[in-house]
């Protein structure tokens, strides 16, 4: 199959022909027609997070089951389908009680093996993992749920539990932020949306943002305080850093929450958080991992009758090398345009360019 690989962090990758993954008894090997461009496939590219070389990234996909193994009940080949980018174990207490994304045995396709920058990518735990798709959702929009849309439509719902009359600020308008403004909006919330560039702070508005913070130019903190009548009820940290951790706590009024959704790498996963307020204001702090599929219903049932627009948040459709440019892009901070969405179609040969 074609694939996209590289050999070396930071290298980069090419598009050449690998063997196709072998489809395990209890998974399914799913033809990808759409993958996502992520910027947690970045942070493995860049090792900040490890993973075995050669290596193919992609963890946001859909596409149509080819095969499904022998202990696979509940898909066939030919069913459209998408999945979370945490896979469970679908053995464990934690995958029995539909919370998957915590599971302990956990592989997350792009990561722990081969990912969906490729024709085919294989799903473990197919009955667990595998997600439906509605026929009114296409490859390219069910794809671009995949890890930012998903994770921040958890955030918000689940962990924010946000409503009519919410104050939530969003820091970081990338992906998995610009979803959570979407989402909140959608929900009734009041939205203040926290970036330093004038771009995704423009795009932030466009998708419902109330108020808007640029976070070169004051006190963030009072800024929010300000736009949000005394501090947010709900804080979203959309991009993982000590920084805005502890500004977006800072800036939650007494009782609030905060959902740390960004990863932290690095001195970051030992960051100091302002603990005295914590304790004295009462503040949630909750870390919030992907979404089960179990979960996913809700969310398309949403997107479906046209609630929710992920459509909307879609910067460009590529193929397999505008997703290599659009990976080495990101190493420029403010390249964000929206997320990129490759399409691949197996079984079509590859270019001139790609086989130099």
């Amino acid at each position: 199959m074609r694939a996209v690989v590289y050999d070396r962090t930071g290298e980069r990758p090419v598009i050449t022909r690998i063997p196709t993954p072998e489809c395990p008894p209890d998974g399914a090997l799913v033809r990808v027609e759409a993958t996502g461009v992520c910027r947690s496939d970045w942070h493995a590219w860049r090792g900040h997070d490890p993973v075995a070389l050669p290596h193919v990234p992609g963890h946001e996909y859909a596409g149509v089951v080819a095969e499904v193994g022998a202990e696979v009940r509940g898909f066939a080949p030919g069913d459209r389908v998408t999945a979370p980018f945490v896979n469970g174990c679908g053995r464990c207490e934690w995958c029995r009680s539909g919370q998957a994304q915590v599971c302990p045995d956990q592989t997350q396709p792009g990561f722990t093996h081969q990912g969906s920058f490729a024709e085919y990518v294989v799903v473990r735990a197919a009955d667990t993992n595998l997600v439906a798709i509605p026929a009114s959702v296409d490859a390219v929009a069910a794809a671009s749920l995949g890890c930012r849309f998903a994770t921040a439509y958890r955030a918000v719902t689940a962990h924010g539990q946000v409503s009519e009359g919410t104050e939530v600020a969003v820091f970081g308008c990338g992906g998995v932020g610009l979803s959570a403004v979407m989402i909140a909006t959608a929900l009734g919330a009041t939205v203040t949306a926290v970036d330093v560039s004038p771009a995704a702070l423009e795009r932030a508005r466009a998708l419902g943002a109330a108020h808007t913070v640029d976070a070169r130019d004051a006190d963030t903190e009072e800024a929010v305080g300000r736009a949000t009548g005394g501090g947010a009820h709900v804080t979203i940290d959309a991009i993982g850093s000590a920084t805005t951790a502890q500004t977006a706590i800072r800036s939650l009024r007494r009782r609030g929450t905060h959902v740390q959704v960004g990863l932290m790498f690095g001195d970051d996963e030992a960051a100091a958080l302002p603990w005295g307020r914590v304790i004295a204001w009462e503040l949630k702090i909750i870390g919030s991992h992907g979404m089960p599929g179990a979960d996913y219903p809700a969310l398309l049932d949403l997107v479906s009758d046209g609630r929710l627009r992920p459509d909307l948040l879609l910067g460009s459709v590529v193929d397999l090398e505008g997703a290599i440019d659009a990976l080495v892009a990101m190493d420029d901070p403010q390249s964000n345009t929206g997320i990129v969405v490759a399409r691949v179609d197996a079984g079509t040969a590859m270019s001139a360019k790609e086989r130099a």
